[in-house]
């Protein structure tokens, strides 16, 4: 599957649910307490992070993408910490205090990477949110194009159905992020997300691929869904449709440091991807990457839009290499995005030789990134004459994109690289020294137009591709090679 990055930016959702507080005490142990056989950590950070339906809604966020959230909370100081973290993160909030109510609040205590306990602190459950936003959903969902429960079982999502029913007469899809045991309070969504050991305390043990499939199947037809997709841990994860093929997406975490709010991100991800566009299975498959990125982090966190694009370069196999225009604006882009300079030069480099090496690697030191744009047979065929290239196109772009200082590769069938040039507005435009001055370089205009630099480099003495071929065209190959 060919993944591209929705425009998160174009996209808003919408997301209700359980508020709460995630408190973390960090510090590090190294004895065992007198009174009882218990490590002892001396506290050295504490550490607030939104969670549940406040965690989905900053993941959201992280993406760039528009967001509300809406939901039920206490009126005190974990409240007050909530609201700022998320205005701070651009999350337009709805928060309902509830006077003398205290908000759900998870402390855990870590220390070397390892959550050794957690306390929750919480108090029955609060009024669910359907009689209190029934009323101002339709003004809530203005603008958004797609709408989020979170459900995590403490009160808010206790009669869904009345919000499900709301969304869709406006024709809005509902993601729903399921607990408990009772999924036909979900009827009519369109996509619900549980985990394995969710899904089989509905539906009974799965212990085969047949039955997983089968059986959530038989939910999908009788709760009106239009997708399930199932998270299963290190087996990745399971998209079903209805009469579709199962699509089965194998997890991508290389380290696992830390599962708390997993499930928060594929959710998030899938919502943003979603409402910027994307169909159901690029979502799917957006969410599986992100999924093994936020694992690799400890407590509850977010995945950023440059950390997404990068992670999809790498699993299209972009990272490095010979790439196509498009791929390559895709990762200048995310490149610019980690706060990388971007540096750019260009040639035929028919014969790469020892000054192409030394230039290539001057250039590297440049910046963040090295771009090498290739003129094509054709191109080299007009510039140098009749018998030129030595070395077609992907040969020669194959041997630059195997040096260590080379980033990406990529063709263009111009005599110059201006098009090019406008494109991409790389930070860097670098040249070697058989140039007399900036001026002399090709798109040098282009480059300062728009704020950017040229750069003429050493130059090294003696060695030119043409000297190289003529010299070899003079005195014929070397009797003693093989």
């Amino acid at each position: 599957m060919k993944l591209e990055m929705p425009r998160f930016n174009q996209a808003r959702v919408l997301v209700l649910g359980d508020i709460m507080l995630d408190r973390y005490w960090e510090g590090p142990t190294s004895r065992i307490s007198p009174e009882a056989p218990v490590p002892v950590v001396r506290v050295e950070h504490i550490t607030d992070r939104p969670g549940g339906a406040a965690n989905v809604a900053l993941n959201i966020a992280a993406l760039g993408s528009g967001v509300r959230l809406a939901g039920h909370c206490g009126d005190d100081e974990m409240a007050d910490s909530l609201q700022d973290m998320l205005a701070g993160a651009g999350v337009d909030c709805v928060l309902a205090r509830q006077p003398g109510r205290s908000t759900t609040t998870k402390l855990r205590v870590i220390s070397r990477h390892q959550q050794l306990i957690r306390l929750d602190f919480e108090e029955p459950a609060f009024l669910p949110l359907s009689p209190a936003l029934a009323g101002e959903l339709p003004r809530q969902l203005d603008g958004c194009a797609v709408l989020v429960l979170s459900d995590y079982a403490k009160g808010a999502m206790s009669e869904p159905g009345t919000l499900i029913d709301i969304a869709r007469q406006r024709g809005i899809p509902v993601l729903v992020d399921p607990k408990g045991s009772d999924f036909a309070r979900y009827r009519g969504a369109t996509l619900l997300t549980p985990n394995l050991q969710e899904l089989e305390s509905v539906v009974g043990a799965c212990s085969t691929e047949t039955d997983l499939v089968t059986r959530g199947e038989q939910l999908m037809a009788e709760l009106e869904l239009q997708a399930l997709l199932v998270t299963r841990g290190e087996h990745g994860m399971t998209l079903l449709r209805p009469g579709l093929e199962e699509l089965h997406l194998p997890a991508r975490a290389r380290e696992v440091f830390d599962v708390t709010g997993a499930g928060d991100t594929v959710i998030a991800v899938l919502a943003a991807a979603f409402a910027a566009g994307a169909d159901i299975t690029q979502a799917a498959a957006l969410a599986n990457i992100a999924a093994g990125i936020v694992v690799g982090k400890l407590g509850t966190a977010t995945v950023s839009a440059p950390e997404l694009r990068r992670a999809v370069h790498r699993d299209q196999g972009c990272e490095r290499g010979v790439l196509s225009l498009e791929q390559l604006q895709v990762a200048v882009a995310d490149a610019r995005g980690h706060g990388e300079r971007v540096v750019f030069t260009n040639g035929c480099f028919d014969i790469i030789h020892a000054g192409h090496v030394a230039y290539l690697e001057q250039a590297r030191k440049l910046g963040g990134r090295l771009v090498v744009a290739v003129n094509s047979d054709e191109s080299v065929r007009r510039l140098k004459g009749r018998g030129r290239p030595i070395n077609p196109a992907e040969r020669r772009m194959a041997v630059l994109a195997g040096l260590e200082a080379v980033d990406w590769v990529v063709a263009f069938g111009e005599d110059t690289p201006r098009e090019l040039l406008r494109s991409l507005q790389p930070d860097i435009l670098v040249k070697g020294g058989d140039y007399a001055d900036k001026e002399s370089v090709v798109g040098w205009d282009i480059v300062e137009a728009y704020g950017g630099e040229v750069q003429v480099l050493d130059f090294v003495d003696d060695v030119s591709t043409t000297a190289i071929v003529s010299r070899i065209r003079r005195d014929g190959p070397d009797p003693g090679s093989a």
